[in-house]
C-alpha cells in the first residue's frame, strides 16, 4: 500500500502520528507541506477513505485594510494629533494639516472623535489637551500594530475590548477605507478512519524522491534505472477539467428573456442616458413632486441636455401636467418646464422605454417587454445597489383589466422567482391607478419585495392617443435571481467567485 501513495499523502498521514483530529492549516505545518500541496494530498486521502471530515467551525477572522497597514506605520489620526498637543501644547485647527500629512476631513473628523471623547477641547480655532486620559487610544494603536505583526486573529483570540474596537472601526471611515476588516472563515477538522489508522501503522522508513512520468532526458541518460517511480493508482479521480461558460446570472437573463418571447411579448430596448421627459415627465411624474426625489438619479455633466423633442408629444405632455389635456383630470396645476424635460440623467426605471413604446405607434393588442438596467444613488448592502436590472413590460388591449395583471404577476413570480407563496399590497406610483406591489416568500429571506405593477392613468396614455387599457410591471430582476439561484446576498450576483460561477444552476428540476 505505502508504494501506491504519493510522497505528499504519506506525509500528511504521519502528521497524524501524535493527534486523532487535526485541522487542514495543522496538517500542513506538521507535514511541512505548502497548504496548496496539503489540500491535494488531503482530496487524495478522502478519496481513498482514509481521512475523513471530522467536524466544521466557521470562525471570524481579522485583519487590516490598506488604510489599517498605514496607520500601523504612522499611526492613527486621533494618537498623531495627541502627540503634536503633547509637543506644542496648543496648536491652531488651521495649522494642523501643515504639521501631520492628513486630509482635512480626516483631521476634522479626528478632532470630533477625540472632543466627544473629552480629550480634546476647542477655543476659537484653538484646540488643547484636556486632563483626561487617552488610553484607549493607545490601546487601540497597539491593537493595530499587534495586527499587523501577525496579520490574521481569529475573534476567539481577542479580548472583549478588542473585539469591540474592531467592530466599532470596521468600515466606519467610509465604504474604502475601514481600518479593519472582517471575514467569516470555516476551518475543517479531519480524523484518520479505520483504514487510515491501519495504513499509518505499516508506513515504513523515511519517504524517497519519486517521479511520476519518464522524460527524454532520463531514458537517454539511463538514469531511469536509479530512480524510484510512481505507481499508477487508477482509482484516483482525474483533474478536473473547467471549460468556459457564461456567468450565472447571464443565464439567468437570457432564461427571463426567453420565457417572453415564449409568451408572444417582443423585446424593446433603449439607451442607458435618457432625458427627464421620457423617464418622469412623460409618466406623469410632476416636476415638483417628492416622488421624483425618490429616485435619486443620477445627472448626466456633460452634455447637460439633449436634443429637441418631437413638439407635439412634448406640448401634450405639458398640457396634461398643467391642465390634465384632453383626459378628464385636472391636471398638477403648475406651469410645466419645458428646458427641464430635456434635461439628460442615467435611467433610473425600465418605464421609461414603455412609455416610448406608446408613443411609437404601437400594436393593439400587444406585448412589449425589456430587460432594462437603470441607476438609482442607493447605500449598498445585501438587497440594494446603485444600479440594477428590471424586467418592465405593458400589454395594451381593450379585452385587459387589472385581473389580468395580478394573473400575469403571480405567474412571473412562479416562473422567474420560483415561488408559489405570493401576496398582493397596494401602493402608490403617480403614473397607474390602481397600483399593486408583488411580494414573494422566501425560507431563508422572509417576504421580499420584487417591484411594482398597475394599470397606466389616462394622463399617461391619452398623449400618445393610447385610448385602450395600458397594464404594466417593473420587477427587480436581481432580487428574481437572488431566489432563483439561492443566494442571501446580492453583490454575490457580481463577485469573481469561480465555484459561484461554475456551480450555480438557473432551473429547478422536477423531483
Amino acid at each position: 500500500m505505502e508504494e501506491t501513495l504519493h510522497p505528499d499523502e504519506i506525509q500528511a498521514l504521519r502528521a497524524f502520528s501524535d493527534s486523532l483530529s487535526l485541522a487542514e492549516e495543522d496538517i500542513s505545518r506538521i507535514a511541512g507541506l505548502p497548504a496548496d500541496r496539503s489540500r491535494k494530498a488531503i482530496s487524495w486521502l478522502i478519496t481513498r477513505g482514509y481521512l475523513e471530515v471530522e467536524k466544521e467551525k466557521l470562525s471570524t477572522i481579522a485583519s487590516l485594510t490598506e488604510l489599517g497597514k498605514k496607520y500601523a506605520e504612522l499611526g492613527i489620526p486621533e494618537l498623531r494629533i495627541i502627540r503634536m498637543l503633547e509637543r506644542n501644547g496648543v496648536a491652531s485647527i488651521s495649522n494642523i494639516a501643515k504639521d501631520i500629512d492628513l486630509e482635512e476631513a480626516e483631521i476634522r473628523k479626528s478632532i470630533g472623535i477625540l472632543k466627544r471623547q473629552g480629550i480634546v477641547q476647542i477655543e476659537g480655532e484653538s484646540l488643547g489637551l484636556t486632563s483626561k486620559s487617552f488610553n484607549h487610544i493607545i490601546r487601540v494603536q497597539r491593537l493595530i500594530e499587534n495586527m499587523a505583526k501577525v496579520g490574521k486573529i481569529d475573534f476567539d483570540n481577542l479580548t472583549d475590548e478588542e473585539k469591540s474596537i474592531i467592530e466599532s472601526m470596521h468600515r466606519k471611515r467610509g465604504k474604502s477605507k475601514g481600518i479593519f476588516r472582517v471575514d467569516e472563515r470555516k476551518y475543517r477538522f479531519y480524523s484518520l478512519t479505520e483504514k487510515g489508522t491501519k495504513v499509518l501503522s505499516e508506513l515504513k522508513g523515511e519517504v524517497s524522491a519519486e517521479i511520476s512520468q519518464l522524460t527524454p532526458e532520463l531514458l537517454k541518460d539511463g538514469k531511469w534505472k536509479t530512480i524510484s517511480l510512481r505507481k499508477y493508482n487508477i482509482g484516483l479521480k482525474p483533474k478536473r477539467i473547467v471549460g468556459g461558460g457564461k456567468h450565472p446570472y447571464a443565464r439567468f437573463l437570457d432564461f427571463v428573456r426567453s420565457k417572453f418571447i415564449a409568451m408572444g411579448f417582443v423585446e424593446i430596448t433603449g439607451s442607458l442616458v435618457e432625458n427627464e421627459f421620457w423617464n418622469m415627465d412623460a409618466l406623469y411624474m410632476p416636476q415638483f413632486h417628492s416622488a421624483r426625489d425618490i429616485h435619486d438619479i443620477y445627472f448626466v455633466k456633460e452634455p447637460k441636455y439633449s436634443k429637441e423633442i418631437n413638439k407635439k408629444l412634448l406640448d401634450n405632455v405639458a398640457r396634461t401636467h398643467s391642465t390634465g389635456g384632453d383626459t378628464p383630470s385636472r391636471g398638477w396645476g403648475y406651469t410645466f418646464d419645458k428646458n427641464r424635460a430635456h434635461r439628460l440623467i442615467l435611467r433610473s426605471q425600465g418605464t421609461a422605454l414603455s412609455v416610448r413604446t406608446l408613443a411609437s405607434n404601437p400594436q393593439i393588442p400587444g406585448k412589449y417587454f425589456a430587460i432594462a438596467r437603470c441607476f438609482r444613488y442607493d447605500k449598498i448592502d445585501a438587497t440594494h445597489l446603485p444600479d440594477f436590472f428590471q424586467i418592465e413590460g405593458i400589454v395594451l388591449s381593450k379585452d385587459i383589466n387589472f385581473k389580468t395583471l395580478l394573473g400575469l404577476l403571480e405567474l412571473f413570480a412562479k416562473e422567474f422567482a420560483g415561488s408559489s407563496e405570493i401576496k398582493f399590497v397596494p401602493c402608490y406610483f403617480p403614473f397607474t391607478e390602481p397600483s399593486v406591489e408583488l411580494d414573494v416568500w422566501h425560507e431563508k429571506m422572509g417576504w421580499v419585495e420584487l417591484g411594482g405593477a398597475g394599470i397606466f392613468r389616462r394622463e399617461v396614455t391619452y398623449p400618445f392617443d393610447i385610448k385602450v387599457p395600458v397594464i404594466a410591471w417593473g420587477l427587480g430582476l436581481d432580487r428574481m435571481a437572488m431566489l432563483t439561484l439561492d443566494i442571501q446576498d446580492i453583490r454575490d450576483l457580481f463577485a469573481p467567485d469561480l465555484e459561484f460561477i461554475r456551480r450555480r444552476r438557473i432551473c429547478r428540476q422536477s423531483p
